[in-house]
């Protein structure tokens, strides 16, 4: 049974940092890409940032040189480091990936980014 389980969200101020941890289970960790995304209300789910098997990157233009995403094969975890955080930041932070042609979501963690 595949399972992300994010952890980390909550309230900050604008130029505050979060940082996001996924855990996941049930699948080859260390082979997996893994994503988060995120939906502020009344949006689409968007991609923020993924990180590949070989540690390769990409990220939305919106969040480039503000947020890093990484990982760590001991523990399968993926984290989403926030930093320079901005209002615009505020959704639900989803945890993502991709497994046996199936795709997985974890259950969401809030980011609030006050003005």
């Amino acid at each position: 049974q595949v399972r992300l389980v994010e952890s980390g969200g909550g309230l900050v101020q604008a130029g505050g940092s979060l940082r996001l941890s996924c855990r996941a289970s049930g699948i080859n960790f260390k082979i997996a890409t893994m994503a988060w995304y995120r939906q502020a209300p009344g949006n689409q789910r968007e991609l923020v940032a993924r990180i590949f098997s070989h540690g390769g990157t990409n990220y939305a233009d919106s969040v480039k040189d503000r947020f890093t995403i990484s990982r760590n094969n001991a523990y399968t975890t993926v984290w989403l480091q926030m930093d320079s955080l901005e209002p615009e930041d505020t959704a639900v932070y989803y945890c993502n990936t991709d497994w046996k042609d199936r795709t997985f979501w974890g259950q969401g963690t809030q980011v609030t980014v006050s003005s």
